[in-house]
């Protein structure tokens, strides 16, 4: 796509596509998620977006800029399918679990685009939104500001990480996707105890858990973790000595 874009006055069609629908941006991007979940990334080109809408290519332009400006509005709109979904409770860590296995879920049912997006940073307002609400939230039940960002920062780059590392075995070929899972019966579940204690020790546990995703547990270990922290700032401990005691120095 070019670098222009009509003002958003402007973008109506008068007139329907050949397939009698009315272009708009939320219609556009739709299509896009639709084309790269059964073509993957190849699928984001103005050719084959206007095969699909029924339109010239050229009337894109009106929209976005080029091909990866609809990239970042896919990626805002998997933001809002969450958000649209999302009703906080008050309680912050029950509201951050929640929030963060429904991103989890809404990337994992659109993989290929999750492998697509996760990266990126948008800057729409799906993409504030979201910053807004987990500082909010993170604000509200007592976080510093400093620590409430540290915070977000580990809870959001955790949930794209599994979110994309996730959608990598779903989008994988279903031959090599069986392949993996079977690996680890077929191959770990047998290895001996005498060369291999551990895993043999653990077999069972293993299959059964490398089978689903870690980022529930994952998540849990972060709340945790941000639970302790939150503590340490509610009660923190009797300051430190002052005086000779605290400069190190030994005899001599």
């Amino acid at each position: 796509m070019s670098e222009r874009v009509v003002p958003e006055e402007g973008r109506r069609r008068r007139r329907p596509t050949k397939q009698g629908t009315v272009l708009s941006e939320q219609l556009i991007v739709d299509t896009a998620l639709r084309l790269i979940g059964e073509h993957g990334a190849g699928a984001l080109t103005v050719r084959r977006l206007g095969a699909s809408l029924g339109a010239d290519p050229s009337a894109l332009y009106r929209y976005f800029r080029d091909t990866d400006d609809l990239l970042l509005a896919v990626a805002d709109e998997l933001i809002g399918r969450t958000l649209r979904r999302f009703r906080p409770t008050g309680a912050w860590r029950a509201d951050l679990r929640t929030l963060g296995l429904m991103m989890h879920a809404d990337y994992q049912a659109h993989p290929q685009a999750a492998l697509l997006t996760c990266a990126r940073v948008t800057g729409r307002a799906y993409e504030i939104q979201a910053v807004e609400t987990i500082l909010g939230i993170l604000r509200s039940a007592g976080f510093p500001d400093a620590e409430a960002v540290r915070v977000y920062h580990v809870f959001v780059d955790q949930t794209l990480s599994f979110a994309a590392l996730d959608a990598a075995t779903l989008a994988l070929p279903a031959g090599a996707r069986k392949a993996e899972e079977g690996a680890w019966r077929g191959t770990y579940a047998r290895l001996p105890a005498r060369s291999h204690p551990h895993i043999a020790a653990t077999a069972p546990v293993l299959v059964a858990e490398m089978g689903r995703s870690g980022y529930p547990a994952a998540l849990e270990m972060v709340l945790a973790t941000a639970q302790a922290r939150l503590g340490a700032v509610r009660s923190p401990g009797p300051p430190p000595p002052t005086g000779r005691a605290d400069a190190g120095s030994g005899p001599g």
